[in-house]
């Protein structure tokens, strides 16, 4: 006969998923309010979306504890909180820039927050697993989300984005089902720490399920990390959506897919061959796009070129797979997510409706010619970012690429540290083109006032916070890694 039995919340630790839960209410929230509010000021739903991104943190930060919950699919660890932490200060640093003066078509539909708010919750969920199922879901639920989000800019070429992106994201999602499938094959498991325990590395020859697993599951993280060959897809995403959307695409997704390539890869980090193709990708994702991005017209495509180049600098960490290059991992994502959320920003800042400068471009370098005689402040913040983003000192990415150069040298990886160094003295050339233009070239228009018309007060709180953070960042550097020590050393990894 059998027995009935029931599950508490308490046995279930419903609370681990609460701050999915509170960003599930805002998005649901916002469409219901919506139906019943239908004048109401669009920038009213950015704000509840802002409300509950900060409810979200909140939660994280001060109520959130360590476990595994609803039958081992959530696994909130040191890692999970950290990735979480960086996604929604991420997503409430770069929600505001909606907030701009130009009244930008996909602004006015409450759809877009609450989209907005779902790909948090997908993101959420990818850092908070480590069953294969539950970071497919999680995968595919930010995926989808954000697929519609770039197509909602209602231009051409973000339609074109839009298809492309989710044309390589079907790909990347059906590679990283297959490489689930192979792996449960191989040991009847679908949580990453039974499987681990389960495969057998002793034998000479890797069994074949393995090495394809291995393939496909390099394939869909180096989609959504931007790895090369997997990168044709960004510079075409940047340039078709608004620089808001693009700026967050360049850092919240891929701190999402690290984290779980972290999880995944740690359990072939032993298998000789697969260490042979990281250290193949890492070395060719950090030269060849920044070997590209030395040729391009548009701002814009620079950075979506550079930031690649910057995903290979992270995914050195995974190589080396060690607690220093770990940390050194997320220590560079924190002080890169404020450089890259002040350049995008600014870019934002100086968009205009009508492309007076390039009929193709929204930001061709000409745009900036001169820029210092026109808007001499907008001149010399865009320059800090820029030089923080070179690895310039003192400025914010310097402390990051020296603390990874020091991880990787500490580990043996010199040849890789060379490669490193060398990589940025490339970067610092384009960054620089940029600073050329706006300070030693003649403007092509003659209002400087053109460079403002997208302005609020909430971009400028934005832009005076990641200033402030690239500028004095060698004054709470020490702090953020101790931070970020503080949660590694109660990770599962």
């Amino acid at each position: 006969m059998l027995e009935s039995f029931s599950i508490t919340f308490g046995e279930l630790n419903f609370f681990s998923i609460i701050p999915m839960v509170i960003a599930i209410v805002g998005a649901i929230l916002i469409i219901g309010l919506d139906l019943y509010i239908q004048k109401a000021n669009k920038q009213l739903y950015a704000m509840l979306a802002i409300v509950f991104l900060v409810l979200d943190l909140g939660y994280v930060v001060l109520f959130g504890g360590y476990g595994r919950a609803f039958f081992d699919l959530v696994l909130i660890d040191g890692i999970s909180m950290l990735g979480q932490i960086i996604i929604l200060v991420g997503a409430i640093l770069f929600l505001p820039l909606t907030l701009s003066y130009n009244k930008f078509h996909e602004f006015q539909y409450p759809e877009y927050y609450a989209l907005f708010l779902l790909m948090c919750v997908g993101f959420q969920f990818m850092v908070s697993s480590d069953h294969l199922i539950v970071i497919f879901l999680g995968l595919e639920t930010a995926s989808l989300s954000l697929y519609t989000l770039i197509a909602m800019h209602n231009r051409k070429n973000s339609l074109e984005a839009a298809i492309k992106y989710f044309t390589m994201g079907a790909l990347s999602a059906a590679c990283f089902a297959f490489g689930s499938m192979l792996l449960y094959a191989a040991s009847g498991y679908l949580d990453l720490e039974n499987i681990k325990n389960a495969l057998d590395y002793s034998s000479y020859q890797p069994s074949y399920l393995i090495l394809a697993a291995v393939v496909f599951f390099i394939a869909a993280i180096g989609f959504k990390v931007s790895l090369v060959p997997f990168h044709t897809w960004m510079p075409d995403v940047y340039e078709g959506s608004n620089s808001f959307l693009a700026g967050f695409i360049s850092v919240v997704p891929k701190i999402a897919a690290l984290v779980v390539a972290i999880r995944i890869f740690s359990i072939f980090q032993d298998l000789i061959w697969v260490y042979n193709i990281f250290y193949l990708l890492v070395i060719v994702t950090m030269t060849l796009p920044n070997l590209v991005a030395l040729v391009q017209k548009d701002v814009k495509r620079m950075l979506a070129y550079s930031s690649i180049s910057h995903a290979g600098f992270v995914f050195s960490a995974i190589l080396i797979s060690s607690f220093q290059s770990f940390s050194a991992l997320f220590m560079y994502w924190i002080l890169f997510l404020f450089a890259n959320l002040g350049i995008f920003a600014m870019l934002w800042i100086t968009r205009t409706k009508e492309q007076k400068w390039d009929k193709h471009y929204d930001h061709p370098y000409e745009k900036f010619s001169g820029l210092i005689k026109l808007c001499p402040f907008m001149a010399v913040i865009m320059a800090l970012f820029m030089l923080s983003l070179a690895g310039i000192p003192p400025f914010s990415l310097f402390w990051g690429k020296a603390y990874l150069m020091s991880a990787a040298i500490n580990n043996g990886y010199l040849f890789l540290a060379v490669v490193m160094a060398l990589n940025s003295a490339i970067a610092a050339y384009y960054y620089l083109k940029l600073i050329v233009y706006m300070f030693f070239k003649e403007p092509l228009v003659e209002n400087g006032a053109i460079y403002l018309q997208n302005v609020t007060l909430p971009l400028k709180i934005v832009v005076g916070i990641a200033v402030a953070c690239v500028c004095f960042s060698s004054l709470f550097v020490d702090d953020i890694l101790y931070s970020v020590y503080y949660f590694l050393e109660s990770s599962v990894i």
